[in-house]
């Protein structure tokens, strides 16, 4: 009895320990360049730099994310040029993305927060969303978002981290949005 007790035990420390090292679990810290910017993902991240409108202006739009088992995660960044209003954008660009998610609107109160982080600018477009939409296939999906702006000499840059998933995970959601330092 002994022996198949120390058998248990040796097997389930085993596969918590090939869990740990999962790549689900591997976070590891992202820079973006020309800021100083960084972010936490869970997963190796693809990159990409494109040019987006913005605010009716273009901006070149930094994104780094990569998939972490079923989630999706994303972290983007974007200087908007000097004298921009950065409420209006962020607020154009949380439409856009709840749009994209099929997301329906009005949302309650208990799915918006304001999300202020240290060294951020304490603007009103900068919110944190809990929410449920669709994939593009029609299947249903929870979302995480979080749009926020830091100074950058004369300009703003904005900064937006987005959680995909049938379920969103607490710990991952807290651990990419309170790994954001600007």
């Amino acid at each position: 009895m002994r022996t198949q007790k120390t058998a248990v035990m040796a097997s389930l420390i085993f596969g918590l320990t090939l869990s740990a090292c999962s790549p689900e679990q591997n976070w590891r810290e992202v820079t973006f360049e020309g800021t100083a910017l960084k972010a936490q993902l869970p997963c190796k991240p693809d990159r990409t730099t494109r040019s987006v409108p913005l605010g009716g202006v273009p901006v070149d739009l930094q994104v780094a994310g990569c998939e972490s088992g079923t989630a999706i995660v994303a972290v983007m960044t974007a200087a908007l040029q000097a004298g921009s209003d950065a409420n209006a954008v962020l607020a154009g660009w949380q439409k856009a993305t709840l749009d994209n998610a099929r997301v329906a609107r009005p949302l309650l109160d208990k799915e918006i927060q304001l999300w202020h982080r240290p060294g951020q600018l304490p603007l009103t477009g900068s919110v944190r969303i809990q929410a449920k939409g669709l994939r593009p296939d029609g299947e249903a999906i929870a979302m995480e978002a979080a749009w926020g702006a830091v100074a950058e000499g004369d300009r703003v840059r904005l900064v937006h981290a987005v959680l995909y998933d049938r379920k969103i995970s607490p710990d991952m959601a807290n651990t990419l949005f309170e790994g954001l330092k600007p």
